[in-house]
């Protein structure tokens, strides 16, 4: 089959189009041939080594010199091929999306997942939209539902709302009735109201650490702004969830991990209360948010599809252009 491989740290040129082995699914596998997968912030830290401190905190996807596993990518959507002989819930021919987490490998024409990781495409979904939806879905889910428990009422602004994580938070966040302010770029800002957000920020018109505004949870997917700043925006009872963030700037120790660090020093001398996000997948919340496109609550939002051979260059777009929303590869036409 064809893959999206790497055996070296670098940029997307280090990313290349190969022929390797079709993988044989596990016992409790699922082989799923795959039409759609998404390109994640996560796919180009893996493919830089960067933050470097990674490569020794994080050894289940990062080795020394080069990534664990040679094929880039988490997300994906297709059909079932083969199943091994311990699932129950899929036959070949069912239509499906997942998160292959620390494992990669979904720039490929074949992937084998988990079944505990695998959930029914949602119906309403093209294969695009629904490869968009587990890793940066499940973030914001978490971060919203989980960490700032979101409700009617509650004061939320989204810090990176234009990029993958951010749409689905704000979307998430209006699901369960709060109020959502959501920071962008000038030219995101028209997508940000579209998708629900009741007030934008354009941050290169405003600063919402300086405006005054105070929030009961700042969900920051950006890491580009101070803890003071960060502090400021928040209510003196408010929630500061940290989820990743940084861009690519030819490498650092412990990007976007420096703010988190230096959030839980100080919170235990603070009132206000900061997690950093751990995302976990599962198969109830990949079932949630199904279920939220399903009602339509949640609609993915693609900014650019490419081709499997052009995936190098879908990354590089996503880490150094400012992508908004989710970009795409496309890699088997469901005939």
């Amino acid at each position: 089959m064809k893959a999206i491989v790497q055996d070296r740290y670098g940029s997307s040129d280090t990313l290349r189009l190969a022929e390797v082995d079709t993988p044989t699914p596990a016992d409790d596998e699922v082989l799923v041939r795959v039409h759609a997968a998404s390109v994640n912030a996560a796919d180009w830290h893996v493919m830089r080594g960067d933050p470097r401190l990674a490569r020794v905190v994080m050894p289940a996807a990062f080795g020394w010199s080069g990534p664990k596993r040679r094929i880039r990518g988490r997300d994906f959507a297709g059909r079932v091929e083969a199943v091994g002989r311990r699932v129950t819930r899929f036959r070949p021919g069912d239509e499906v999306f997942g998160d292959l987490g620390f494992a990669d490998g979904a720039f490929a024409e074949y992937v084998c997942a988990p079944e505990e990781l695998v959930a029914r495409k949602p119906a309403a979904l093209t294969f695009e939209q629904a490869a968009a939806m587990p890793v940066a879905g499940n973030t914001a889910l978490m971060g919203v539902r989980d960490l700032a428990g979101a409700r009617p009422g509650q004061r939320m602004l989204v810090n990176g709302a234009s990029g993958g994580v951010g749409t689905f938070a704000v979307q998430i966040a209006k699901s369960f009735g709060a109020e959502v302010t959501a920071v962008c770029s000038t030219r995101n800002v028209d997508l940000l109201r579209a998708i629900g957000a009741d007030h934008v920020v354009d941050y290169e018109e405003e600063d919402f650490a300086a405006s005054g505004q105070r929030y009961d949870v700042v969900f920051d997917l950006v890491a580009n702004r101070s803890l003071t700043d960060l502090r400021r925006a928040l209510t003196p009872q408010g929630v500061l969830v940290l989820s990743g963030g940084g861009v690519s700037d030819g490498g650092s120790l412990v990007g976007p991990m420096g703010l988190s660090v230096k959030a839980a020093l100080t919170s235990r001398f603070v009132s206000q209360r900061f997690v950093a996000l751990n995302t976990k997948t599962s198969r109830e919340n990949l079932a949630t948010l199904a279920g939220l496109a399903e009602s339509g609550e949640v609609v993915p939002v693609i900014d650019r599809t490419y081709p499997l051979p052009e995936a190098p260059e879908a990354v590089r777009y996503l880490e150094l252009e400012h992508a908004r929303a989710k970009v795409v590869i496309t890699v088997d036409q469901p005939g």
